[in-house]
């Protein structure tokens, strides 16, 4: 049979390779979801047909209903949160690819899963945010949670065998280092947002990618690993991989190493996603050893990147914690791209907030909510 996607967050950077990956494979689309680009949109719904679409920001809602009104055939729009979430938990919905970015994607997994969706998770605050309400739905329900980000997808590559989770000892997350790699903070302290933009070897969104110059994004990788493969924090190491071709590896007991290699191309795990358990042919190009001159290794800087040490420090303590760092985090990079605040300010607020209080252990959805307004909160009361 022919799979179905429901893909949330279909404009953006990881949107547009998924779709790569479903014109290749020849899945039928049966959502689209995005926030404002509704151009973008507009041209998918064109070649994809989707049944719905949503539409979150209000007004450009009220656009999108215009635009659609010129199609012989359209698709039924929802609008805001509500419609995202109505979207997510939809019978028809086929398996759920989350690409939002942010918290907002937390509420859209849960009700993908608390529909029987498998979940196809590009969303990593997901479960940086919610952990425990998301591991333990996906238990309850019987779904699988496939991940999307490269070094999760690489981890979960190389336990496919049914014995390799028992014997694991520790995984090993790659980073790239980001933009900055080998600066120390008085070099970072002027850097505008126009050259924590340039990433070496990803083609990002915006807020991605200034999380990969502050390594706040490996720090959320890190949480996310603990939740999605049932580690204790102290067996996931970060070694900086600056060619982005190893993109991660896991030790066994016996000290043997499994790695995972390819092109840098959001497309391979995207498609893994969404194909697995089998492989099928796709849109990447393979890796050329012919052209491949050296492989490096480093350890990434948690003195200078203060992002990735407060993350450490959160899934350490537990509960929230996680969710404060990330809200921190979400708010201080918007104020930063609005040229409001230093680049190095945002590992300054991250770690404030986790340092703040003491954030429990057990907690509910609305806790979630709470907790991260009470981060942005901090933020904006300590520039």
């Amino acid at each position: 049979m022919q799979k179905t996607v429901t893909l949330l967050g279909s404009t953006g950077s990881i949107g547009t390779q998924s779709l790569d990956v479903i014109r290749a494979q020849g899945y039928a689309v049966y959502g689209l979801a995005a926030h404002t680009r509704i151009e973008k949109l507009m041209e998918q719904i064109r070649e994809f047909a989707p049944q719905v679409v949503v539409v979150t920001d209000p007004a450009c809602a009220d656009r999108m209903e215009s635009l659609l009104a010129g199609l012989s055939q359209p698709p039924r729009l929802l609008r805001g949160s509500e419609g995202l979430l109505e979207l997510a938990s939809d019978p028809a919905a086929g398996i759920v690819l989350n690409a939002v970015v942010g918290i907002a994607g937390l509420g859209a997994t849960l009700a993908a899963i608390e529909s029987g969706h498998d979940v196809a998770l590009a969303n990593k605050e997901s479960l940086v945010t919610g952990g425990r309400l998301v591991t333990d739905a996906v238990k309850q329900h019987g779904v699988h949670l496939l991940p999307v980000d490269s070094e999760h997808s690489a981890i979960f590559q190389c336990l496919q065998d049914a014995h390799s989770a028992k014997s694991l000892e520790k995984v090993l997350l790659t980073a790239s280092g980001g933009p900055f790699f080998g600066k120390k903070a008085p070099e970072l302290a002027g850097m505008t947002k126009a050259d924590a933009l340039k990433h070496p070897n990803w083609d990002m969104g915006a807020k991605i990618t200034i999380d990969s110059a502050t390594l706040m994004n490996k720090g959320l990788e890190l949480i996310e690993a603990v939740w999605l493969f049932d580690l204790p924090p102290e067996k996931v190491q970060i070694v900086v991989q600056r060619q982005s071709i190893i993109h991660s590896m896991v030790q066994f007991s016996d000290k043997s190493i499994l790695a995972q290699l390819g092109v840098p191309d959001m497309r391979i795990p995207i498609q893994y996603a969404l194909t697995w358990p089998q492989r099928c042919p796709g849109p990447a190009p393979e890796l050329d050893f012919t052209t491949l001159r050296q492989i490096t290794f480093d350890v990434a800087d948690e003195e200078t990147f203060r992002c990735l040490a407060a993350c450490k420090k959160a899934i350490s303590k537990g509960g929230l914690a996680p969710c404060a760092a990330n809200g921190a985090n979400e708010e201080a990079v918007k104020l930063f791209l609005q040229d409001q605040i230093g680049f190095l300010d945002i590992g300054r607020l991250v770690e404030g907030v986790v340092d703040s209080q003491d954030f429990g252990q057990s907690y509910t959805l609305q806790d979630v909510y709470e907790c991260d307004r009470m981060a942005r909160a901090y933020v904006r009361e300590h520039l």
